[in-house]
């Protein structure tokens, strides 16, 4: 009897940085696939508060706990790099009000781009739905430690203070 091939999918992202949002949908998709490679995107035009190996290495020690996880970073589109990872599937987190509209219009110009590549959206749970990395820009240097910690893995707790303190 021949095994089926492994089931691979891509969460592709800016990860600027990791949020709580982002950690729960890591967490249900690695357990939805037998891989989940974690996309680190890099727009040379775009300044992050994070660089790309800081960033990597955030979502590393976060999500020390899952052992299906890859994290990598890549330049250009999303769908190329899934389609290079080997894996048919895009994971998209989506904020259920702000970002629909745009995720749609992406899913449908990747669907033309690469055909052979399906898009799961999935929204974070409950009250982490809203979390977003610009959120955690405009107030991270206005709130306590113990309010972050709302929003972001305590190890990105630690490292958004010690970047603002820069």
């Amino acid at each position: 009897m021949a095994s089926s091939p492994p089931r691979i999918a891509v969460y592709p992202g800016s990860f600027d940085p990791i949020t709580l949002g982002h950690l729960n949908v890591i967490e249900r998709a690695s357990q939805l696939f037998d891989r989940l490679i974690v996309g680190v995107g890099i727009n040379i035009d775009k300044q992050g508060m994070f660089a790309a190996g800081e960033r990597v290495e955030l979502i590393r020690e976060a999500t020390s706990h899952l052992s299906n996880i890859e994290i990598r970073t890549f330049h250009g589109l999303a769908v190329d790099f899934v389609r290079q990872e080997g894996a048919r599937v895009m994971v998209r987190g989506v904020r259920p009000i702000t970002d629909i509209a745009a995720e749609l219009t992406m899913m449908m110009a990747n669907r033309r781009l690469a055909p052979d590549i399906e898009t799961l959206f999935m929204i974070a749970d409950g009250e982490l739905a809203h979390v977003s990395s610009s959120l955690i820009k405009q107030i991270a240097g206005l709130t306590s430690e113990e309010e972050l910690l709302r929003f972001l893995p305590k190890n990105v707790v630690r490292a958004v203070r010690e970047k603002l303190a820069e």
